[in-house]
């Protein structure tokens, strides 16, 4: 790439990957483009002094985001094979859930929601579980009007599991309270 700019989307259009051309707020768009935001924030997560076991399994996790956007990139008629796109496959989902069910052994059990925040990486963790649903949620409507690889929702959706848990883990490790809502308790005073 010589440059960064192009000037081909300045009349509002973005290319696929075949050179199809959409509009920038087409479902396709909003998806891939709600899975780099993600992808973006775990970065700012990492940039956090964490342990070596969270840095590494957002490393990884930041990769396999990267596949899922060109994943996302590639528009109904256009085979994935032929530029290289690799699926999300049924193990990395699996890992994940292993990852999930290991930390959980590790914390307390929940019992009752707890509020985001913590540490500056555990509250940016939180807030990369509701960006998870998010691009989980553009998803779901671009699966509506186009045929979606279906682990790409199974990824997402365990993936804003994880970093719920993550961000107990790290608050966990520095000894940071979680604290719950106050919604249907008694208020005495």
């Amino acid at each position: 790439m010589a440059r960064i700019y192009t000037k081909t989307g300045d009349d509002g259009t973005t290319g696929l990957i075949g050179g199809k051309r959409v509009p920038k707020d087409h479902p396709r768009i909003e998806a891939y483009g709600s899975v780099d935001e993600l992808n973006a924030l775990l970065g700012v997560v990492r940039s956090y002094p964490l342990p070596d076991r969270v840095e590494k399994i957002l490393l990884r996790v930041q990769d396999e985001l990267f596949t899922i956007g060109a994943v996302l990139a590639v528009p109904a008629g256009v085979d994935p094979e032929d530029y290289k796109v690799p699926a999300i496959a049924e193990e990395q989902i699996a890992s994940l859930e292993r990852e999930i069910d290991d930390i959980e052994q590790k914390l307390t059990p929940l019992r009752e929601f707890i509020l985001p925040g913590g540490t500056a990486a555990a509250a940016f963790l939180h807030l990369a579980r509701t960006v998870a649903r998010r691009a989980e949620r553009y998803c779901v409507s671009l699966a509506q009007a186009e045929n979606l690889d279906p682990p790409v929702l199974r990824y997402l959706n365990r993936l804003s599991d994880l970093s719920f848990v993550l961000a107990r883990l790290v608050n966990h490790q520095h000894g940071q309270s979680e604290p719950h809502p106050t919604f249907g308790k008694s208020k005495r005073g």
